[in-house]
Order: C-alpha cells, then sequence, then structure tokens
C-alpha cells in the first residue's frame, strides 16, 4: 500500500514525508483493517512531523482523522460488518485500567495510543484500529466532510463542553481554523453569542459568513465581557489577551495539544475566580456525543481537498494559515 511516512522530525519546508510502498498491516483479534477514503490534516500532525511532539518511533505515518471503510476484522471483531463507513480518531486505544480510565478520564490514560503518532495513522491506504476505538459515520456526512469533525470537531466539542457556558452567554474563539470553523456552529446552535480573534482576514471573513456576533484581529479587545474564552491558535502570547477580557468566574480554555510558553501575567488576571484548563485528548463518549450533535445541526464543514501525494504541500498551507477551514487528504476512490 501506498503510506507518507516520516522517517525523522523536520521543518514541513523541507518536505520530511516520503511515499513508499509497505505491506498492508494485519488487524490483530480486537482491530480491524480499514481501507482509507479520506483523512484530515491537522494541527496536531504538523506537531509530529516537526518534531515538537517528540516522536516514540523511528517511523511513523502521520494522521487521526481516518474516514474509511471496514475491510476485515480480526477474530473478535463483532461489532461492525464489512463495509461499515467508520472514524478512526486521535485516541487510538488505552488500558481501560488505571486510574483515570476507572473514573471515567480515558483521554488521561497514562498508556493510552494515539493515531498517528504513538499508532501508525491514516495518511496511508489502510490503517488498523481497535474494534472499540472506531466510530461509525453519520451517513449525511461526504468522506471529506466527515473527516475533520473526527479531531478538530471532537476537540472543539470537548473544548465547548469546558467552557461551562449557558445559553445567552458570551464566549470568544482565539485561532479560526478547522477547530474553530466547527465549534462556532455547535455554540450557535446552543444558542450562545460568538465573538472570533483571529489573525487572517479569510478566517475572519468565514467567521462572519458561519454568524459571528463581531470579528477581529488575533489581539483586539473584544467589544463586551466574556464569560469564556478559547484558544485554538498554538500561541501561548494570546492567554494574557484572552483574559484581560474575561468576566468574573469566566473560562479560558486552551484547545491545543502544543503551545508556545505562556508569558508571565500578573495576578490580578487569574483573580475573581478566572479559570484556565486545558484540553487534553478525547473520550469516546465525547466523539459519539458530538458526531450526533453533528448530525442534528448539521454541521458545516468548510474543507480544501489535496491528493495523499501531496501531504507535505498540504501541511505546509497549513502551518502558514493558507487553508480557509479544514484541510483533508483524499486516499481511496470509492
Amino acid at each position: 500500500m501506498r503510506a507518507l511516512v516520516l522517517k525523522a522530525p523536520a521543518p514541513v519546508e523541507s518536505n520530511p514525508l516520503v511515499c513508499e510502498d509497505i505491506p498492508v498491516p494485519e488487524p490483530g483479534a480486537d482491530e480491524v483493517l480499514i481501507q482509507v477514503l479520506a483523512c484530515g490534516i491537522c494541527r496536531t500532525d504538523l506537531h509530529v512531523v516537526e518534531g515538537e511532539l517528540p516522536p516514540k518511533h523511528s517511523s511513523v505515518i502521520p494522521g487521526h482523522q481516518v474516514v474509511g471503510r471496514i475491510v476485515r476484522g480480526g477474530a473478535s471483531a463483532k461489532k461492525y460488518a464489512v463495509g461499515t463507513r467508520v472514524g478512526a480518531p486521535w485516541l487510538h486505544s488505552t488500558d481501560g485500567s488505571c486510574e483515570y480510565c476507572t473514573r471515567g478520564r480515558e483521554n488521561l490514560c497514562v498508556n493510552a495510543e494515539f493515531t498517528g503518532y504513538t499508532a501508525q495513522g491514516g495518511y496511508a491506504e489502510y490503517i488498523v484500529a481497535p474494534e472499540g476505538f472506531v466510530y461509525p459515520i453519520p451517513a449525511r456526512f461526504h468522506d471529506t466532510q466527515a473527516a475533520p469533525l473526527l479531531c478538530a470537531g471532537i476537540i472543539g466539542f470537548r473544548a465547548l463542553r469546558l467552557s461551562n457556558l449557558q445559553a445567552g452567554d458570551t464566549l470568544a474563539i482565539y485561532g479560526f481554523g478547522a477547530a474553530g470553523h466547527v465549534a462556532i456552529q455547535v455554540a450557535l446552535q446552543w444558542k450562545i453569542r460568538v465573538l472570533v480573534c483571529t489573525r487572517e482576514e479569510k478566517h475572519r471573513k468565514l467567521a462572519r459568513e458561519l454568524g459571528a456576533e463581531w470579528v477581529g484581529g488575533a489581539y483586539d479587545t473584544p467589544p463586551v465581557g466574556l464569560n469564556a474564552a478559547i484558544i485554538f491558535a498554538p500561541a501561548g502570547e494570546l492567554v494574557p489577551a484572552a483574559l484581560k477580557s474575561l468576566k468574573k468566574a469566566g473560562t479560558l480554555v486552551l484547545g491545543g495539544i502544543h503551545m508556545s510558553p505562556i508569558p508571565s501575567l500578573p495576578y490580578e488576571l487569574l483573580y475573581h475566580e478566572r479559570m484556565v484548563r486545558s484540553v487534553a485528548n478525547n473520550t469516546r463518549q465525547d466523539g459519539i456525543d458530538f458526531l450526533k450533535v453533528a448530525a442534528e445541526i448539521p454541521i458545516r464543514t468548510q474543507v480544501e481537498v489535496f491528493p495523499l501525494d501531496q501531504a507535505n504541500a498540504a501541511l505546509n498551507a497549513l502551518k502558514h494559515d493558507a487553508i480557509r477551514g479544514a484541510g483533508v487528504l483524499t486516499v481511496t476512490s470509492q
């Protein structure tokens, strides 16, 4: 099968992914073999490729927003029929027994495996995944529309949940790429007022089109106080800027897996019971709940499509904010 393989972390400008012909993986007893139809590209892929997330293997196939069809299952994989369209997300597996798993917080599992990082990912024609960690894809979504839902969508959904917002509250979204353009659609469905701070005019234009009440630059001060803010941009310097606009008891959620250093900040920005919290991965229940909500709204993802062999170009475009909405690799034609 064709696969885009990262041999060693390097700047994406050097086009470090190499197209190779490698054997189709064999599913284990509880795994399914999935023929990949589409795979979203994500800023986390950039962090893997450029080494901001330390490498765990000598080589890896990135990609963790995988949409495909089950080809066959292992001996104990009986949940889904051959041909079922499923999604394989970032959370590849957990041990099910650590203190976090047993308390309903499997996203923090100490022995978790992650698709496209510690387990081989979806920049390839086939992938294996534990049957218990894939999701059936709602029929209303095309493959390329569904792919960004599997990380950008789920993480944005979890960030909204952790924001402690109620109908009528005001939210600011900092950074308006794949996650932001999905999260705004959920927030508006929940009757939350949404303001957007982002640096690129094309992203500001998309935010207006999707219903943002106010749109400004990344460091512009929103015109009203905020009940919550979510930072999707991997820029730690946005933290003090967002805190300055939070009301008392407001919540700031950091929605990325990697962020540049956060500057020192005066205590008064945290006083009055303001809260800063991160989002770490997702639980399977997050995915189940979000895909149900996404189909009901329904979420409309804005995607730019690239063929698999242009994965390096797609990641370069992502790094330099050249993608409007979300980028998706098309892998196998149906």
